[in-house]
């Protein structure tokens, strides 16, 4: 069984954006290495500064982190939606559209999370919704998305056009993993990569900071334990395990 990380990044550059958007990535990356997460975890790609493979952290996400909640008790970051966002409306660019697994697998992760009774709810487009992401095409297989900022979910999930060679199954599964971060939730194997991807452990960060334990959920990790692992396979359901079950109702 091939074991596929949700990530994209194919390389680390930071590519001309100008001075002032280096200054701020240095101060993100500072941020993240201050939180905890580790030097040789943290990559710039493209202009943009991600952790754990797959999640763009902004500067105000990172300095949200620097905050402890002192819930020091699958995890999740210090940065999670607010009571006033009831409604997210993920909304797919017209590529997006146009590959039939992914926008079939945007439907049933938007049901996956609507048949939990959360005090959020997902939508495909539309209006009167408190919060958007917009969910779009880009190169390779799996996926990005980034951590919550301000009480508001992450802005956008990016989805690689390679899914669309994955049952809808599996892009349910990718899908539903990139939303999670949108909202919050961390790799339950953030503290070791290998666990689900294979290879040599990999510790994205502590867990004092940046990567709290939510109460009721498992603190080790285990091979399609959860739709949060790291990374997926093949045979990827994406319907929730009774710890991701557990952890989406007692944040939400």
């Amino acid at each position: 069984m091939r074991k596929l990380s949700m990530a994209l990044l194919a390389g680390v550059a930071l590519v001309g954006c100008g001075v002032e958007s280096q200054d701020e990535n240095q101060e993100i990356v500072s941020n993240l290495i201050e939180a905890g997460f580790p030097a040789d975890d943290i990559q710039i790609v493209d202009g943009d500064v991600f952790v754990g493979g797959d999640a763009q952290v902004t500067l105000a996400a990172s300095q949200e982190m620097l905050q402890k909640d002192g819930s020091g008790e699958q995890y999740r970051t210090n940065n999670l939606v607010g009571t006033g966002v009831t409604k997210i409306c993920v909304n797919p660019t017209a590529a997006f559209n146009s590959y039939a697994n992914l926008s079939a697998g945007l439907d049933q992760a938007i049901a996956n999370y609507n048949a939990r009774g959360l005090r959020i709810t997902f939508q495909r487009g539309g209006t009167g919704c408190t919060a958007n992401i917009t969910i779009q095409t880009t190169s390779g297989s799996g996926g990005s998305a980034g951590f919550p900022s301000g009480g508001y979910p992450y802005g956008t999930v990016n989805i690689g056009t390679g899914m669309n060679s994955y049952s809808v199954a599996v892009n349910k599964h990718v899908i539903s993993h990139e939303l999670g971060h949108c909202i919050g939730f961390r790799h339950t194997d953030y503290y070791n990569r290998a666990i689900s991807c294979g290879g040599a452990a990999s510790n994205e960060g502590p867990s004092t900071v940046g990567a709290v334990h939510i109460p009721g959920t498992p603190t080790t990790a285990t091979v399609g334990g959860s739709v949060m692992n790291a990374c997926f396979s093949s045979s990827s359901t994406g319907n929730w395990t009774s710890s991701d079950i557990t952890a989406l109702d007692y944040l939400y």
